[in-house]
């Protein structure tokens, strides 16, 4: 029976289907390296590179369940951890999510870990270095990480000094894998499939990406995205004209500066 509730814990972060995923290095063997030492996972890279898809497809080959948590300022330790609750029959543990996955095997993704309060960081440690607990202080327990769990967090480098930095405790407790947009014929191919446009058209959007990404030394904080793309050939999918969708898509989510929009829009009009 307890085998059976094992198995209904994690059901729900189980992947059915392949994730779609293209390999643009050696990274799926460094992964699986990491995992065969038992070894946390740190993904550095601009938003929207393709590491949380690097991720899900990862759990799915490695036959695990992904619990994802999407960072933020307001969440505390307490929020991994987990938390005392009151119902009709009286009160109750619940896991968070970070206890979920430890205790029942899973590979667990925070996301943007430098979005989470420093709190939050700290908790990892214990289970990020060879000790893999995690003291869970409200429950009175000392949870040891089940074999089979796999830490993996991702941060942003370009948001570094703009308000927080990951810690050298924290970093080095960590093997580290770096992400980037891919080549133009790599990420051509990819914005074609995933956005189900053909390749003509998700060449001139990466075009477009590339000039957007060469604004940074005029002040954009981050380029167009690969994520901007297949959302752009979505939009083309659906009806919009491609400079509409491109406005839409790219050049308006980019950047709420008055003269980074308009040099943005500018260089859609330009394009298309």
């Amino acid at each position: 029976m307890g085998r059976l509730e094992q198995v209904d814990a994690l059901a729900d972060w189980r992947f059915s289907a392949e994730p779609f995923y293209q390999p643009v290095g050696d990274e799926i063997a460094a992964f699986e390296a990491a995992r065969s030492a038992r070894l946390p996972v740190l993904l550095k890279g601009p938003t929207g590179c393709g590491k949380t898809r690097f991720v899900e497809h990862m759990a799915w080959r490695l036959g695990l369940p992904l619990v994802t948590v999407a960072c933020h300022e307001d969440m505390s330790a307490g929020d991994l951890s987990g938390r005392w609750l009151l119902d009709a029959h009286g009160t109750r543990w619940m896991d968070g999510p970070l206890a979920l996955a430890a205790r029942h095997g899973a590979l667990c993704y925070l996301d943007e870990l430098l979005e989470a309060r420093s709190d939050t960081t700290v908790l990892l440690h214990p289970l990020a270095d060879t000790r893999r607990v995690l003291p869970l202080e409200r429950h009175g327990e000392l949870l040891h990480a089940h074999p089979d769990f796999q830490l993996v967090v991702s941060y942003n480098p370009g948001y570094q000094g703009l308000h927080k930095t990951l810690k050298a405790s924290t970093r080095q407790r960590f093997v580290a894998m770096s992400f980037d947009y891919p080549d133009p014929a790599t990420e051509t191919a990819i914005v074609a499939r995933e956005g189900g446009v053909d390749e003509a058209l998700a060449q001139r959007l990466v075009e477009l990406a590339v000039r957007t990404r060469r604004m940074r030394d005029e002040g954009l904080e981050e380029g167009a995205s690969t994520r901007m793309l297949v959302h752009a050939a979505h939009l083309v999918r659906a009806g919009r004209p491609l400079q509409a969708a491109s406005l839409q898509a790219v050049a308006d989510p980019l950047s709420d500066d008055p003269e980074l929009s308009a040099a943005l829009r500018a260089l859609v009009r330009a394009s298309f």
